[in-house]
């Protein structure tokens, strides 16, 4: 079975954390929802204030623990993009995934992992608008929805979630299960 990591901190943008978990989800990929830097508390508290439990802790884990996934995923959210970003563990299992051809993802202010773990650097991709200056330097910059790029997909933000969770749904079991998910999820959206 395709499998995915989808990283939660607090702060995280909760419509670009749930949607991509839904449709990834929907696609029947396992997913695997690992929270960082959440304390005691147990849960992420998002950056609209919803509270989400995730599946495990990456404290809890080891490297080894994903060794076996497909897709790595970070939403945006300014503070939980910055928290994921100077995560130790996180830069090492992006990179990880990056260097083994495995599919890592990134949405809005989430990119700016991607820039902090070396990943892709002269390929092109995307963020929230208010990135692009930090990130053009890195990246060659587009301002398109959504950008796939050899194994690395970014992404805009909020309102293009839907579009990028269908890109990645495309990417791991194929363009039919993404059209189909589109066609029942009555999404607007093209690819």
């Amino acid at each position: 079975m395709v499998s995915a990591i989808v990283f939660i901190a607090n702060g995280t943008e909760e419509m670009e954390f749930t949607i991509v978990v839904d449709v990834l989800r929907r696609a029947n990929v396992k997913v695997q929802v690992v929270g960082v830097e959440l304390g005691h508390v147990g849960y992420a508290e998002c950056s609209r204030g919803v509270k989400i439990v995730p599946d495990s802790a990456l404290e809890a884990s080891s490297l080894n623990d994903w060794a076996d996934y497909d897709l790595a995923v970070i939403p945006g959210g300014l503070k939980g993009a910055e928290t994921l970003r100077d995560n130790t563990t996180v830069k090492q299992i992006l990179s990880s995934f990056y260097d083994k051809q495995k599919h890592v993802a990134f949405i809005c202010a989430g990119t700016i992992a991607a820039k902090a773990a070396n990943i892709g650097q002269g390929r092109k991709a995307t963020s929230y608008p208010a990135f692009k200056e930090e990130l053009s330097n890195y990246y060659d910059y587009s301002e398109d929805r959504v950008v796939v790029d050899g194994n690395l997909v970014t992404s805009r933000g909020p309102g293009t979630a839907f579009l990028f969770a269908l890109t990645l749904v495309s990417n791991l079991v194929g363009k039919e299960v993404s059209s189909k998910l589109e066609k029942e999820m009555l999404t607007a959206t093209t690819l």
